[in-house]
């Protein structure tokens, strides 16, 4: 039956307001969407008033103290102290239950029981005022703290709003919008333009361009065609792709950076370890020395009980380590996350201690010091033939090969003059791939060969053009002679070229007094040139994977602290076994599992960036460490020569609490 359409004024008034012109049902769902959305409203503005939570109940602690002495100086006493108990109350609550929960649940003693003891005595002895400014700068130096903490939490949900919860299947000719979780490797989906990837895959169909930031930090959108691979959590900004699903949901490279920012909130450096060990003690031994402070001096010095307890409260307030205890994580948390903006990912604050300690770093080569793609350097021919024309016909035989080489061949040829020559050439016949050796085929009636030395005869191969075999070998190149019916027709020399960052992520390390070790499977040769090329120190060539494990041992025995960089499945030892493991982002899974910290942007110059951010943040924690000790000693000292006030002393114990967290959040900005 069809539905009527109601006319009435309280109807006109609810279309009009909520935009919903239609049947009864059509608009009673309007009503359900609209309050589910300020419903939604509701709980952000709630989330965020959670948030700040700390620091709102330290404002509004501050404004109770500012209002709470000038009713004291107008003499209000009463209304004074309810203002000030009201002061307490907002800004102490809030540390004083954490202070407790902290007591109880670990049985040991912590900052938060002095500074509730602190404000308590004082406000015994009748300093209403300084008890509570003490409370406020307490709850403000917490949340700040907190600011801290906080950042890298953000960061990480902001990350994960960038993972699209579903997708475009694509099945029997039909798409219907399906959830991320429910898909299966193999299957395609449809990414339209202006959505985010949802899974990692391969592009069946379709070109585009893709932006990366989310993942690489690059900002420059990348030209994707069929073929290429796409990641999770990246934007497809233009046209219409099919792709098809390659990893599980669970294991896209997006869930990976996600998971390492989230355990390295959690994993605490030892510098900070050492300090929550300290604390507990310490503590003890500032509430014995205030019990002291205020039994010996009425007995031994004569002073006036109260001139002793006052002493003993303001040495409760200065004897506390807040500024001490705070000196490593804010300044640890900050590195991390500024890290993280310029694509260096740090599983946690220890790496960072490790990585400002380093005095080597090992590089594997494939892959990391070079594209791991081989590329044609040199193709040589006999004097009656043109080189386009030889790479011409090597490309139509390498066609038919699945070797690396002969697909690096295949696209040298595509990509300049030799492409169209091939184009006017007969297509091959009786083509033949033997494994280990090369490929030979007839091309317009002569046989020709395409391979090494001892396929189409070594001594020929070897005094071809004056022995150009020799000079190009020496250069760490790879070589692929070429023969016809007349003899020895040329040959081709292929290299793993270095990357374009190399030689200066290798400079700047130098620069920084780190030695550069490079470790690779390859021949000697090979690898002396891309060391010379590079500017590597020193090489071990034909490593296996436990060799690679054998020169790390002997590095760390000679340079004590060590990193090492590759980004391959027989890397993950060596990243093991060093000090700190530097993955590159491309890598594989395993690289990833087993780093301390990953190059996202795969950059090279990323490693001193890395090196020199840990380096700061040490600095900044060895900073604070001894401005905390400083201060403590020296209001301790004012303190018992009687020339420190109360109120003096909390500003200066609060004050370089603050201090130290400004100056550790200083690393966001690295």
């Amino acid at each position: 039956m069809k539905a009527e359409t109601v006319n009435c004024p309280l109807l006109e008034w609810v279309q009009t307001e909520y935009g919903t012109r239609g049947t009864q049902t059509d608009r009673a769902a309007g009503l359900r969407r609209t309050g589910r959305t300020r419903f939604a409203g509701f709980r952000r503005k709630a989330a965020r008033l959670a948030r700040h939570g700390e620091l709102i109940a330290a404002l509004a602690s501050g404004a109770l103290t500012a209002f709470g002495w000038l009713l004291s100086e107008l003499d209000w006493k009463t209304a004074s102290v309810s203002v000030f108990l009201a002061a307490y109350a907002i800004g102490g609550f809030a540390k004083a239950r954490e202070g407790m929960e902290d007591t109880i649940r670990n049985r040991r003693l912590n900052v938060e029981l002095l500074m509730i003891l602190a404000a308590a005595g004082s406000a015994a002895i009748g300093y209403w005022t300084e008890g509570a400014l003490l409370i406020f700068i307490f709850a403000m130096s917490g949340a700040l703290e907190q600011y801290a903490t906080d950042k890298n939490r953000r960061e990480l949900t902001r990350l994960m709003a960038l993972k699209p919860e579903t997708a475009w299947l694509i099945r029997d000719g039909r798409e219907r919008r399906v959830s991320v979780k429910a898909l299966a490797v193999g299957d395609r989906i449809r990414v339209k333009p202006g959505e985010r990837v949802p899974v990692d895959g391969r592009i069946v169909d379709g070109v585009t361009a893709v932006d990366e930031s989310a993942i690489t930090g690059e900002s420059i959108p990348v030209g994707k065609s069929p073929g290429d691979e796409v990641l999770a959590g990246t934007v497809n900004l233009r046209g219409s792709l099919v792709v098809e699903m390659t990893k599980p949901s669970g294991e896209t490279l997006f869930q990976k950076i996600m998971d390492l920012v989230e355990n390295a909130q959690s994993e605490k450096p030892p510098s900070q370890q050492f300090l929550e060990r300290f604390e507990g003690p310490y503590v003890k031994a500032v509430l014995a020395a205030t019990g002291i402070l205020l039994a010996v001096p009425p007995l031994a010095f004569g002073w006036p009980f109260s001139e002793a307890f006052y002493r003993s409260m303001v040495f409760l307030v200065v004897a506390s380590p807040c500024a001490l205890v705070a000196s490593v994580m804010p300044a640890t948390l900050a590195a991390i996350a500024g890290g993280a903006k310029r694509g260096i990912l740090v599983k946690g604050g220890v790496h960072l201690e490790h990585l400002a300690r380093v005095k080597a770093v090992a590089f594997d080569k494939t892959g990391t010091l070079t594209a791991g793609r081989p590329a044609v350097t040199d193709v040589i021919a006999r004097d009656d033939l043109d080189a386009d024309e030889l790479a011409a016909r090597v490309a139509l035989l390498e066609r038919h090969s699945g070797h690396p080489l002969a697909a690096a061949i295949v696209r040298h040829a595509a990509e300049g003059p030799a492409g169209r020559i091939a184009e006017r050439l007969p297509a091959p016949e009786a083509v033949e791939d033997i494994a280990g050796l090369g490929v030979k085929g007839v091309i317009g009636g002569d046989v020709w060969m395409a391979g090494s030395a001892s396929f189409v005869g070594r001594g020929e191969a070897e005094s071809f053009a004056g022995g150009a075999a020799g000079r190009l070998a020496d250069e760490g190149k790879t070589l692929v002679f070429v023969r016809d019916g007349r003899g020895i027709a040329g040959l081709i020399a292929l290299k793993d070229e270095l990357r374009p960052e190399a030689a200066e992520a290798v400079r700047r390390l130098r620069e920084a007094g780190i030695r550069t070790v490079m470790l690779t499977g390859d021949r000697k040769q090979t690898a002396a040139a891309i060391a010379g090329e590079s500017g590597i120190d020193e090489f071990a060539a034909e490593c296996l994977p436990e060799g690679k494990v054998r020169e790390l041992q002997s590095l760390r025995r000679r340079f004590k602290s060590v990193a090492m960089v590759g980004d391959g499945i027989n890397d993950a030892p060596a990243l093991a076994t060093a000090t700190v493991g530097i993955a590159m982002g491309g890598g594989t899974d395993a690289a990833l599992e087993v780093a301390d910290v990953v190059l996202m942007k795969n950059d090279l110059v990323k490693i001193a960036d890395a090196i020199r951010l840990a380096k700061r943040m040490n600095r900044i924690i060895r900073q604070n460490i001894a401005f905390s000790v400083a201060v403590i000693l020296l209001l301790i000292a004012a303190n018992f020569a009687q020339s420190l006030a109360l109120p003096a002393g909390v500003i200066g114990h609060e004050g370089s609490t603050i201090l130290v967290i400004l100056n550790g959040l200083r690393l966001l900005k690295s």
